[in-house]
């Protein structure tokens, strides 16, 4: 007996067979993007049964496409066995897709199960129309059922596996394709064990009237469709709810990680590394341990920032922060308070000794130098160290104490350490005070200027040197040795400078409307000074508005400044040369140049340090030979030489034998306020 196909409902069979595979690869990528294992579970269930249903709607509607000529039906139970077998080769499905592995031989395994399955559940559906004899079927077309089915279920589950990651591109058409070609596959399985079963001549459907095939596949196709189109819609919500969620939650995650961490070195910023000393504090006190604070900052690094731009600052303070990650244990907390400003917390420390070990560690690691675009660049810390509980017990008090103590580590040398005494206080305090008297000082006019003279061998006045004082209505009269580094560590000193420029030219003009004889005048130029770009304009600028001749002024510069950067050095004394300024080596004998780099320098006057004039008295021979070779040397060069600090008669006797051009000390002259060098000015000859 044999049966006819209506076509429209073998589409109609496709299309639900796409559809059910659709919603399992949407469904399969839901689950995977699930972390709470209820709601994985949740999914598991609906989708499994959404799918199943899918599936074995698929088989009624193929079933309605079938017709035979004899009434049929479908026995209750035995088509609600075929669901559950359905819904339970689904569930066994997603399953698998969801595994963390899916191997190869774990793939074949289970695409031989689902593939029984699946044709289990045709086959009982077959079996519900008890049909009277038995349906007969041909052996090859049977298997081959059997064998689509299993091959069916490997591809599919391969498929769904690799499209469940819903971040790859062009997702949903790919699923669409693979639905497609999984509904063809499945349709395929059943229309050959359709075309598999024989029915015999005068063969009865014994479920002819339990329920009725056409009712029944309506129904069910109609459902399914609902079904399926809910189930997605469902899981498109969802995922776009999941979706939004996560994206709130790595937003808020990035807000979090912005403000509890630096953009640049992406170290705990200030707030994080205060909160992890908090709770160190608490901790320590607790349990009666003890933790170092190293505190530091990077010596020169304004410099780097102010002469190669603010991009290879930042590359060297993040090659910083990844030296210290290197140099600290793994518990360790390294933080960027700011700036060039760096803190490590060393917890559980047993002695001091192992604070002191990580700061040479530190120290070693930096000497290595740091390449920023090809460029090798020598960055060296200053590291001051506080202990808990010994310098202090919060954190404020921590923090301020290894501040201050890194501060004596500059003021000691720089690119070292120091730890924390009680002395230091005063000295931080004193150092507040000053730097706040710098503030006010040029406002409040607490600066002034006294001019020390120079003389030559003959005792003409030669000129004198500019030279800056501090005095302040509470702090009293203050040492240049001991404003002028704070200047310099501050910046301070720039603005300083162009005021001792300015003042110097002011009162040249008084001592010139005087009638004063033209003099010439030297000023000190500080490192800090040294890398501003504009300098030589400014002080051109001055020099302009207050109508002196550039030839009137000298520039000094300490031969340590200008070997800490020679070319840079030759650059700038050019662009004063070129100007019409002067320029003189200051405390010569206390850096390093080479004589290739002072013939290159150019220099107009070399200036002995008053420690080699000290050493004509002191050291007999031996100090009279190093100066000797000193003037002999600048002479060669076609400099003129000064001695600084002559102070005995003995002293200017050797330099005055040893043909040395140009001296000043006390033994000769104080120095002067500018009223008291006009006098000298006026009374003295002046031997330009």
């Amino acid at each position: 007996m044999h049966g006819t196909y209506n076509l429209w409902l073998v589409a109609a069979s496709l299309i639900v067979a796409t559809l059910a595979s659709y919603t399992a690869l949407d469904i399969s990528g839901r689950i995977a993007m699930l972390s709470k294992s209820r709601m994985r579970h949740l999914w598991l269930a609906g989708g499994a049964t959404s799918m199943g249903t899918g599936i074995w709607s698929m088989h009624f509607v193929g079933v309605l496409a079938f017709s035979l000529p004899i009434p049929f039906g479908y026995d209750l139970k035995i088509t609600a066995a075929s669901l559950v077998i359905a819904i339970l080769v689904s569930s066994f499905a997603l399953s698998v897709i969801n595994r963390a592995r899916l191997t190869f031989a774990r793939l074949a395994a289970s695409s031989m199960l689902m593939g029984a399955g699946i044709a289990a559940m045709h086959y009982t559906g077959d079996a519900a129309m008890r049909m009277h004899p038995a349906i007969q079927y041909d052996p090859l077309l049977f298997a081959a059922s059997i064998v689509i089915a299993v091959i069916a279920s490997g591809a599919a589950l391969w498929i769904a596996r690799a499209l469940a990651d819903v971040s790859q591109r062009n997702v949903t058409f790919k699923r669409m394709v693979a639905a497609l070609v999984m509904g063809v596959a499945i349709t395929g399985m059943h229309y050959t064990g359709n075309a598999a079963a024989e029915f015999l001549p005068g063969s009865v459907c014994g479920a002819a009237n339990d329920v009725d095939v056409h009712w029944l596949a309506t129904t069910v196709m109609l459902f399914t469709f609902g079904i399926l189109v809910i189930t997605l819609v469902l899981s498109r919500y969802d995922a776009r709810n999941a979706l939004l969620a996560g994206s709130v939650s790595r937003l808020n995650g990035q807000i979090v990680h912005m403000a509890t961490f630096d953009a640049l070195t992406d170290l705990p910023n200030r707030r994080t590394a205060t909160e992890r000393i908090e709770r160190a504090v608490k901790q320590a006190r607790h349990a009666g341990n003890r933790f170092a604070i190293l505190f530091m900052d990077l010596d020169g690094f304004k410099t780097i920032n102010d002469s190669l731009g603010h991009s290879t600052g930042d590359e060297v303070l993040k090659a910083f922060a990844k030296r210290l990650l290197q140099c600290v244990r793994g518990g360790d907390t390294v933080g960027r308070l700011g700036g060039d400003e760096f803190v490590v917390m060393l917890e559980n420390i047993n002695v001091p000794g192992e604070a002191e070990r990580l700061a040479e560690r530190i120290l070693e690691a930096m000497k290595k130098g740091v390449t920023v675009d090809t460029l090798s660049l020598q960055v060296m810390p200053s590291i001051g160290i506080a202990l808990f509980p010994d310098d202090g017990e919060s954190v404020e008090v921590l923090l301020k104490h290894a501040d201050v103590a890194m501060y004596e580590a500059k003021r000691g040398g720089r690119s070292t350490y120091r730890f924390f005494e009680a002395s230091m206080n005063e000295a931080a305090v004193r150092t507040l005070q000053i730097q706040q008297a710098l503030h006010e000082a040029l406002n409040a006019e607490y600066f002034y200027l006294l001019f020390q003279p120079k003389f030559r061998s003959g005792g003409d006045l030669a000129g004198a040197e500019a030279l800056i004082r501090l005095e302040h209505p509470q702090l009293g009269l203050l040492k240049p040795l001991e404003f002028i580094p704070i200047a310099e560590r501050s910046g301070q000193i720039v603005e300083i400078g162009y005021w001792v420029v300015r003042d110097t030219c002011r009162q040249m003009a008084r001592w010139r409307e005087a009638g004063r004889a033209p003099v010439k005048v030297a000023i000190n130029l500080s490192p800090r000074q040294l890398h501003e770009a504009d300098l030589v304009t400014r002080v051109m600028d001055i020099v302009r508005e207050e109508g002196i001749e550039s030839a009137q002024i000298m520039f000094e510069i300490t031969e340590t400044v200008a070997m800490q950067d020679a070319p840079r050095t030759i650059e700038m004394i050019r662009a004063f040369q070129n100007n019409g300024f002067e320029i003189a080596i200051d405390d010569f004998g206390t850096g390093y140049s080479s004589l290739a780099y002072l013939q290159r320098f150019g220099a107009k006057q070399l200036k002995i340090d008053r420690f080699f004039t000290n050493g004509l008295d002191a050291n007999g021979h031996e100090g009279r030979a190093i100066v000797s070779a000193i003037i002999a040397l600048a002479h060669s060069l076609d400099m003129d030489v000064v001695a600084e600090g002559v102070e005995t008669g003995s002293q200017l006797d050797r330099l005055q034998d040893m043909m040395c051009d140009e001296m000043q000390g006390f033994l000769l002259a104080r120095p002067l306020s500018a009223e008291a060098f006009g006098v000298l000015l006026e009374s003295g000859k002046v031997s330009a």
